[in-house]
């Protein structure tokens, strides 16, 4: 039988199951000679990073991680993102009764469904902690659970049993979980115990003489722990809406991403995939008169509803200056001065850029913002950077600001946006804003629409995880 007919015969990147291992891996000895019965290591470069193989090379040693996996004392199973079982370690054979042909190439949860008793939780709460970390890429640790598990060749008996789980991601180069690592703690013989003694009369004296110091303790933190996973599932539906709401009130006060006036033009908005973040960021794109064409984006530091808030009163503030003085320096001064009376505002960035399509200019102001980028029609890009001041209300904001112009080629492309476009934990920026040229002038002849779903592809973070930050882009074909 080869390896794709047979029940165990899915491949991962470096790991190829092998079922037939099955009897070996159903029993753990000191003395079995193959320390991987249930699949063979394959050694490749999907497996093993750079950072692994350096570490190797410097301890003069060769590491068979296929070894070490099933060396591992925890019970683990590695599932695919759609919940197909990868394979499992001795432990985890072991403790599940089930042999490697009847887990491997199967979805999770057909087998192991939920016990048929209306209060059964154990699959549906597992579930959710599964896409909770698909969705985030974060690892995700379950308090104790119940969930009840089919006994072996008695079809329909399901015993009581009781786990603590916690499902670890494993990301590829792009930042999407390509693996997840299931590890599993049976404590059923704990809390039987601890529930006996529970029901004894004189509970105090049955539960140390029924169970040691150190496992009644442990039993106690395992139920207060069930406590606070169902207070943590509120907390995160509580922020889940908070979320919903202030994007929406976000969303309401930023002008439509539709522009049919300005087929020259694109917007885009992305919220943050944490709440901690989302809603600073906003943009603006208005007619001055027949040549002229005012654009902006800016960052208010802080988050949620009142982040949303206080974008609202600096857009809508900047967009009437800009209309009455038709100078970006002259208008950063007025918003900075606003600003003071704007509690929140405190350290908010913005760039304005007017734009005269008779001359041929673009002349624009930062207020400690990234700077524009202006992509000629040859494709070398232009960092507009000469004009830059300190952010609002951080500084004496009767001093004026300054602002410069450069000249452009009609076919020209400029590029404004938010930090969250260039901006990685960990990473110097200089880095994004060189991510951001790259990718400019990879497509700089792109329609203004294109071009702008081009630049997100190649900047913002993988969709399972999300941007770290919100993200506000303009993208306009001069």
């Amino acid at each position: 039988m080869s390896d794709s007919d047979a029940p165990g015969g899915r491949e991962s990147p470096g790991i190829r199951t092998d079922p037939d291992a099955d009897a070996d891996a159903e029993v753990e000895t000191d003395a079995d000679p193959d320390p991987n019965p249930g699949f063979t290591h394959t050694r490749s470069s999907s497996l093993k990073s750079e950072v692994e193989a350096e570490a190797e090379a410097a301890a003069g040693i060769d590491i068979d991680f296929a070894k070490v996996f099933q060396a591992l004392p925890s019970p683990t199973m590695l599932l695919a993102p759609d919940l197909t079982i990868i394979s499992a370690n001795r432990a985890y054979v072991h403790v599940s009764g089930r042999g490697l042909d009847e887990l491997v190439g199967r979805f999770l949860f057909d087998v192991f469904p939920d016990s048929p008793t209306e209060e059964a939780s154990g699959a549906r709460t597992l579930r959710t902690s599964l896409e909770r970390l698909l969705a985030t890429g974060e690892r995700d640790t379950m308090a104790l659970q119940k969930y009840d598990v089919e006994v072996p060749d008695r079809p329909g008996v399901f015993e009581e049993r009781y786990w603590s789980t916690v499902n670890i991601p494993i990301l590829d180069e792009d930042g999407r979980v390509s693996l997840i690592a299931h590890r599993v703690e049976e404590v059923t013989a704990l809390v039987r115990a601890r529930k006996a003694a529970a029901r004894t009369p004189g509970a105090q004296h049955a539960s140390l003489t029924t169970l040691s110091h150190e496992d009644a303790m442990t039993a106690d933190l395992l139920t207060r722990s069930q406590e606070l996973q169902e207070l943590n599932e509120e907390l995160r539906k509580a922020h889940a809406r908070t979320h919903e709401v202030a994007v929406t009130l976000q969303r309401a006060m930023l002008p439509g991403t539709a522009l049919p006036r300005h087929d020259f033009a694109a917007v885009r908005y992305q919220p943050a995939a944490s709440f901690l973040n989302v809603c600073g960021d906003w943009y603006d794109l208005i007619d001055l008169d027949g040549d002229r064409l005012a654009a902006a984006v800016g960052d208010v530091v802080g988050h949620g509803l009142e982040a949303a808030g206080v974008m609202g009163q600096l857009r809508s503030a900047l967009s009437a200056v800009i209309r009455a003085t038709g100078r970006p320096a002259d208008a950063l001064t007025t918003l900075a001065q606003h600003a003071h009376t704007v509690e929140g505002a405190l350290a908010t960035t913005a760039v304005q850029a007017v734009i005269d399509r008779a001359a041929h200019t673009v002349t624009y102001s930062c207020a400690g913002h990234p700077p524009p980028l202006l992509a000629h029609p040859d494709g070398t890009v232009e960092l507009l950077d000469t004009a830059t001041d300190p952010p609002l209300a951080a500084s004496d904001d009767t001093i004026p600001r300054t602002q410069a112009t450069v000249s452009y080629t009609p076919g020209a492309t400029l590029v404004l946006y938010t930090d969250g476009l260039i901006e990685r934990r960990g990473e110097d920026i200089d880095q994004g804003l060189n991510r951001l040229t790259h990718s400019l002038k990879h497509h700089h002849t792109l329609p203004p629409e294109p071009l702008a779903d081009a630049i997100l592809t190649d900047l913002v973070p993988a969709p399972r995880r999300g941007p770290d930050d919100d993200t506000a882009l303009v993208v306009i074909r001069l």
